[in-house]
């Protein structure tokens, strides 16, 4: 008797069940009108234009619609695209009117939904007309070689130069970017590193082509070599002559061994001005060096910066 009690309760869940879901499939196949949360994308932005952070992303529409697509909707909810080609401006604002969202919506919609209104006549849109810029990179290093070792050439930074496109209040005053300070210790072979560029604050509506640069460098051994070279004196009163004391000086030139071997003597102008202010009774002319081969890494004179001479009437 148990048993025959326990099938009649499972017969009559079954049938139970069985009510319940012709039901709910009766239910959620009549027509409904309700309202549904729509998520904006938005695209087809103009090349003049850009989106600003503070633009809208979503709104309400009223639609006539199965319950099975409501249901849907309450799952997964409906994104709408919005073509920004069709955007108005008028008064200072950009916006899409409800004629359009209308349309570009009924378009993304099944056949078997109907549109019926949305929440609002016209949609703003966080617009703003572009400026654009190439600016310059800096790279932000701090290098501590190894002994008898020297940067080669310059830091290369790639990319040079970063397109920035935003309002122009924010990019106009914009002259330079840095990366983020690195320091590089005991340094003896070539580098490379990424690093990223530091974007300076106020600028949440603009866009930078990149937000990382690549900073590399070749490093040398160098070594040094003693070039003795004459001195020339320059703007000697007429009708004397000037004799220094010493006729040459000594530079020390450091660069790499292979560039050491491409220069000589020749190469290198060293000068004294007697036109330079002198007090009276002095015989002491300062030195330049007024010329010097590119590619060094210092060139300096061995023994001071300063000459004794005697004038000579001819």
């Amino acid at each position: 008797m148990h048993g025959l009690n326990k099938r009649k309760v499972k017969v009559f869940s079954l049938f139970l069940l069985c009510s319940f879901l012709s039901w709910l499939i009766s239910n959620l196949s009549d027509q409904y009108e309700s309202k549904i949360k729509v998520s904006l994308d938005y695209n087809k932005l103009p090349d003049s234009l850009l989106l600003g952070k503070n633009a809208q992303d979503q709104l309400e529409a009223e639609i006539r619609a199965s319950g099975f697509q409501f249901l849907y909707y309450n799952f997964f909810r409906k994104h709408l695209q919005v073509d920004l080609s069709q955007a108005v401006y008028s008064g200072g604002e950009y916006y899409m009117t409800d004629k359009v969202l209308e349309t570009q919506l009924d378009q993304q919609l099944a056949q078997s939904v109907t549109l019926i209104e949305l929440d609002r006549e016209r949609l703003l849109v966080d617009l703003y007309r572009v400026a654009s810029k190439e600016v310059p990179v800096e790279a932000n290093l701090k290098l501590r070689f190894q002994q008898n070792h020297m940067l080669d050439g310059e830091v290369w930074v790639n990319p040079a130069q970063i397109l920035v496109k935003g309002p122009a209040h924010e990019i106009d005053s914009l002259r330079v970017l840095e990366t983020s300070f690195l320091e590089l210790t005991n340094v003896s072979t070539d580098f490379s590193r990424e690093l990223p560029l530091l974007i300076p604050k106020g600028m949440e509506n603009s866009f930078f082509s990149a937000t990382k640069v690549l900073v590399m460098g070749r490093v040398s051994k160098f070594s040094e070599k003693v070039f003795e070279v004459p001195i020339e004196v320059l703007n000697i009163p007429e009708g004397y002559q000037v004799q220094t004391f010493p006729k040459t000086v000594k530079l020390v030139c450091k660069a790499t061994v292979e560039r050491l071997k491409e220069i000589s003597e020749s190469d290198f102008g060293v000068v004294a001005d007697y036109a330079q202010p002198k007090t009276a009774g002095n015989s002491i002319l300062f030195l330049e060096i007024a010329q010097q081969p590119a590619d060094l890494y210092d060139v300096s004179l061995q023994e001071g910066n300063t000459i004794n001479f005697v004038l000579k009437q001819l």
